[in-house]
């Protein structure tokens, strides 16, 4: 068997493990269904061959019990800066600090609840031939105000798996489509704002992505969150929509100085 085969049998088991999860999650009767949003803007600047930083810009928006609309209320809003070490071409260990607008949308159970959180993360790659495979470990303490106006921390550790593939190309370069899936696992400490189970969620990513350029790209997925509350068990499809851009600011400013530098020779 060729190893294009085996990698595309792959990613089918892959998918179906995921399909599995989200009929399971369907039949054991969550009470609330809600369409959402997840959009978020990445930059990324490279400082040297070890270290790089990131900036996202996200926004949320989700369906009502009244109304279908994703777009139909606006719930969350966030700020988050990283800081990335590349240990090894294996292991990249991260850190940030974010945060998060949590709006007043009572129609979706939801009450205004900031929150700033901080995190430690490293993110391990298995090297393979013809696709990208990784794993996700995260511990971020949540700093969140509760309906009572008083301010929690929440301690929650989530563990990622994640599969990249190339549709077009045997690696990741300009013009190429991706296909992406990874499932991801929430474990949260018990607070009065978060709720007291131990399972915080569970959170299914499928879709594609398009490289622009090496500096420009950007993902398209289908997001399932199965949510365990302790008023009844949420489930959310989310359209999310992620652009990436590397080291956009930095390109600019060389690209401005270069026409400064050359209207100076002109005069």
């Amino acid at each position: 068997m060729s190893s294009k085969s085996t990698h595309n049998i792959l990613f089918l088991k892959i998918c179906s493990l995921f399909v599995v999860f989200i009929t399971t999650n369907l039949s054991f009767g969550q009470t609330t269904t809600y369409g959402q949003s997840w959009n978020e803007v990445q930059f990324n600047r490279t400082i040297n061959e070890k270290w790089s930083t990131e900036l996202n810009i996200g926004t949320s928006f989700s369906s009502t019990a009244t109304s279908s609309n994703i777009f139909q209320q606006n719930t969350q809003n966030s700020f988050r800066a990283w800081g990335h070490y590349y240990l090894t071409p294996r292991w990249k260990l991260s850190s940030f600090i974010a945060y998060y607008d949590n709006k007043d949308v009572p129609e979706i159970g939801q009450f205004k609840s900031p929150e700033w959180r901080l995190a430690l993360q490293g993110i391990y790659y298995f090297h393979k031939t013809g696709y990208s495979l990784s794993t996700r470990m995260r511990l971020e303490l949540r700093h969140m105000r509760n309906g009572d106006d008083d301010y929690e921390n929440v301690l929650r550790y989530r563990q990622q798996i994640k599969f990249i593939q190339p549709l077009n190309s045997k690696v990741l370069r300009a013009g190429v489509i991706y296909a992406i899936a990874s499932d991801e696992l929430f474990f949260k400490s018990g607070t009065k704002v978060t709720g007291l189970s131990f399972f915080d969620r569970n959170r299914l990513n499928i879709g594609a992505g398009y490289l622009f350029s090496d500096d420009t790209q950007v993902e398209l997925t289908y997001g399932n969150e199965y949510l365990p509350r302790d008023e009844g068990n949420q489930i959310v499809n989310a359209a999310t929509l992620t652009i990436t851009f590397n080291n956009l600011f930095k390109k600019l400013r060389k690209k401005l100085q270069h026409q400064d530098h050359t209207l100076d020779k002109e005069d």
